[in-house]
């Protein structure tokens, strides 16, 4: 429509599974679930295929398929922003979720936090007034250019999978008052045995440093699920607590007897008194399914919502870029530990940085890849995050579907990287206009400085002469 609101949207989605199935029907499933982003599109289909290739096949990583779908519908947002000639945000304002809603497939939820951090992130990066500030700066350069965007993720927490949402926990007691905790996480880096260390701590009334964790081992939990979906802290959190509390509940007469007995004594004492100090915790978790039949289902627990604000400054000249702010803003609930989290955040956008703009891979035609090892594969460095970097946690929020109404946070914030790449292509629009250049046009992923280079079609550019099979060769550069 005139004023922006998406009436329908059709999606084909094509999934390069290499030469073998391994969990691209997972992967497909969840870009269904998820393309609907944080638009209400009354009339939405999206279709999606696995595709048989000559490449080698890779497991799913994190996010699961849900940043590359994503991509493709933000870049439907842009497209519908450039055809009308009014500003991205504001197109994604008008099709978002407001209140209480309905996904494609059923799932009732609340936008309301999810309508919070759009307003919050456009307060605390001073969108309008960097936009002003962005055109004021397109204006006065003719080589250089900056762009900037703001993106909003839905993010759905949980296996669809209800049998995967369970989790089993084994923790000691011992005489000397030490507790040594055993669960079903994996800890990668993303603090799961801090937590687990914290929500012990809570349960037993303890200082952290009476409580060592063990690593994960099926000698002590077994049947363990992947520690994946970005529910690892929410089931393993519960199974810990629950045999914390079984433990606490067993001192409980010693307690009565002796309450102003340290933690030590009343170990000592439950010993002398033949207490059991072990308990097996276990955590069930939601029955969650999917119907595809019905295309109706509940395969989410709850939704993880952010919002991300960036602005790149882009030479024309060579597609050289420089982010130059980024301001994040997430619903994570009551975070369990804020400065793990926050750390996540950053993380998984650094990381999603990488994959819109920088890691491009490169096959030969049998299928070999080319881009091995730093020489030819680029990963985001230090000197690639953002000059400014802030990470805000949307304050008042609760999550009665977690344990202590946190939010699962592994997976949803890579999405955000996004915003670098529409950020660039924000920029590449600017440098085309300066040439007579309007509406839409293509930029792959990753925005690399060659693809950002030719997309601003320079003068220069123009002046490369194409192969026989329509592409730019630049070392036939003719100026």
């Amino acid at each position: 429509m005139n004023d922006g609101r998406i009436m329908a949207a059709d999606f084909q989605f094509y999934t390069n599974a290499g030469c073998f199935v391994d969990e691209s029907v997972l992967v497909s499933e969840k870009i269904l679930l998820h393309f609907d982003n944080a638009y209400n599109i009354p009339n939405l289909r999206g279709c999606s295929a696995i595709c048989r290739t000559n490449l080698p096949s890779n497991t799913a990583f994190r996010g699961f398929g849900v940043p590359q779908g994503l991509l493709v519908v933000e870049n439907m947002i842009n497209d519908v922003a450039m055809v009308l000639g009014r500003p991205a945000d504001q197109i994604r304002e008008t099709n978002m979720y407001r209140g209480p809603s309905v996904t494609p497939y059923k799932l009732e939820f609340s936008a309301e936090n999810l309508l919070r951090c759009w307003e919050e992130c456009k307060l605390k990066s001073e969108f309008s007034v960097r936009l002003r500030a962005v055109e004021q700066f397109n204006q006065q350069n003719r080589w250089k250019k900056r762009g900037i965007s703001i993106i909003p993720v839905k993010y759905g927490i949980a296996f669809s999978g209800g049998f995967l949402n369970q989790a089993a926990a084994l923790v000691h007691v011992y005489k000397d008052g030490s507790v040594l905790v055993s669960h079903g996480g994996t800890e990668m880096g993303q603090g799961i045995h801090t937590k687990m260390q914290q929500v012990a701590s809570r349960e037993l009334h303890i200082p952290t440093t009476k409580i060592y964790i063990s690593e994960t081992s099926t000698g002590a939990v077994p049947n363990t699920c992947p520690s994946a979906a970005s529910f690892g802290t929410d089931a393993n959190g519960m199974a810990v607590k629950n045999a914390c509390q079984v433990l606490y509940q067993r001192l409980e007469p010693i307690r009565l007897k002796n309450p102003k007995g340290s933690w030590e004594s009343w170990v000592e004492e439950a010993f002398l008194d033949k207490i059991s100090l072990s308990a097996t915790g276990f955590f069930r978790g939601p029955d969650l399914y999917m119907d595809w039949d019905k295309m109706e289902g509940q395969p989410y627990s709850y939704f993880t919502y952010g919002v991300c604000c960036s602005e790149v400054e882009l030479d024309c000249l060579t597609g050289d870029y420089r982010a130059v702010r980024t301001d994040i803003v997430v619903d994570i609930g009551r975070s369990l530990n804020p400065s793990v989290d926050i750390g996540q955040v950053e993380g998984a956008f650094m990381q999603g940085l990488g994959l819109y703009t920088l890691e491009e891979l490169k096959f030969s035609p049998s299928g070999f890849l080319y881009t091995r090892g730093p020489s030819q594969y680029k990963i985001p460095a230090v000197c690639d995050v953002p000059l400014r970097f802030n990470v805000y946690l949307l304050s008042d929020s609760n999550n009665p579907h977690a344990i202590y109404s946190s939010k699962g946070i592994g997976e949803p914030t890579l999405f955000l990287g996004s915003s670098v790449f529409f950020a660039i292509k924000d920029a590449v629009a600017a440098a085309r206009s300066g040439s007579g250049l309007v509406g839409p046009f293509p930029l792959d992923s990753p925005a690399t400085p060659e693809r950002a280079c030719l997309a601003c079609a320079s003068p220069f550019v123009q002046k490369v002469p194409a192969s026989k099979s329509g592409s730019f060769k630049p070392w036939a550069l003719n100026i």
